[in-house]
């Protein structure tokens, strides 16, 4: 196996890239971040990282901050970045003989940042990618290594499209790893013409106001925070959350009015009607819309 490697990633997204780092470099080092609370116990959880690096017996670190880890990275021949979860110092990028590559889900510089295919859902792209960029001291701002250009389903969650980045992303990191140890890898500045900025999501931009939004804004919405933190309106004065929906295009509901007569409820939009498949009442489990309807008993306007 040519060359040493070390890599940093947190979230499940990361984990097709380590196994394909895996393949095809001696990994001496995977850093990740600590711990957290997670679930209804709020007992602290290892992330799907160290989960998969511990399985297959690779070392895990795990510092407060990325720099501290920077003294383990001498030798080194490459380290590979995936959803980390925070911004590397100049300090670092340099030790590595090959320095530090990213693996970032979206055609840059559209959508820097740290929700990239959220924010490539809310927007209405119809279609994002993987770049394999390296890193400099900017946000996403380094030259591009190697791109997968790919569609945007128009029923794709976060969650789908991630999982399925990921995938691309570590192909395409299997792909690329080669041209940068033998040094024929061809590296392009990115362009600041369309450079877009993916912060994170906020809770108040899922909120569903169908009395102000059409239905295809509302669809947006819903795939975009699938499947976290979820979408969520105000209905009888409750949240009501809303985990998927269909636009329909032939409802002649006024905006905000439930019908809850047919196969499944709707909601009128400023435009067209949007069908709700499955939601989650207040204290609720997630359910399918059709049955929630049928016991709904509230107001039938959307607030």
């Amino acid at each position: 196996m040519e060359g040493r490697a070390a890599f940093f990633g947190t979230p499940a997204a990361a984990v097709p890239a380590l196994a394909a780092l895996s393949s095809a470099m001696s990994i001496e080092l995977v850093v990740t971040r600590p711990d957290r609370p997670r679930g209804r116990s709020g007992k602290p959880q290892p992330p799907p990282v160290k989960e998969a690096a511990e399985a297959w017996g690779l070392r895990v670190v795990q510092p407060g901050r990325a720099v501290e880890a920077a003294g383990q990275l001498e030798g080194l021949d490459l380290a590979v970045v995936v959803a980390y979860g925070q911004i590397l110092p100049e300090v670092m990028l340099g030790i590595p003989t090959h320095g530090f590559i990213n693996v970032h889900f979206s055609r840059l510089p559209r959508w820097r940042g740290a929700a990239p295919v959220a924010r490539a859902i809310l927007a209405g792209d119809t279609e994002t990618g993987v770049d394999i960029m390296q890193l400099d001291v900017g946000m996403d701002t380094g030259p591009i290594i190697a791109r997968s250009v790919t569609k945007i389903g128009p029923a794709e969650t976060t969650g789908t499209l991630t999982a399925r980045l990921a995938g691309i992303g570590a192909d395409l990191l299997t792909d690329t790893i080669p041209t940068i140890l033998d040094g024929s890898a061809i590296r392009s500045a990115q362009a600041e013409e369309g450079a877009t900025v993916a912060a994170k999501l906020s809770a108040e931009e899922g909120r569903l106001d169908p009395r102000t939004m059409s239905a295809a804004a509302c669809h947006r919405v819903v795939r975009a925070f699938n499947p976290n933190p979820g979408a969520w309106g105000m209905l009888d004065g409750e949240r009501l959350k809303v985990w998927e929906v269909r636009v329909s295009t032939d409802s002649e509901l006024p905006a905000g009015e439930l019908n809850l007569g047919g196969q499944l409820p709707v909601v009128g939009t400023t435009e067209g009607g949007l069908e709700l498949v499955e939601v989650q009442a207040a204290g609720r489990s997630r359910m399918p819309a059709a049955v929630w309807g049928r016991g709904y008993r509230g107001a039938l306007r959307w607030v």
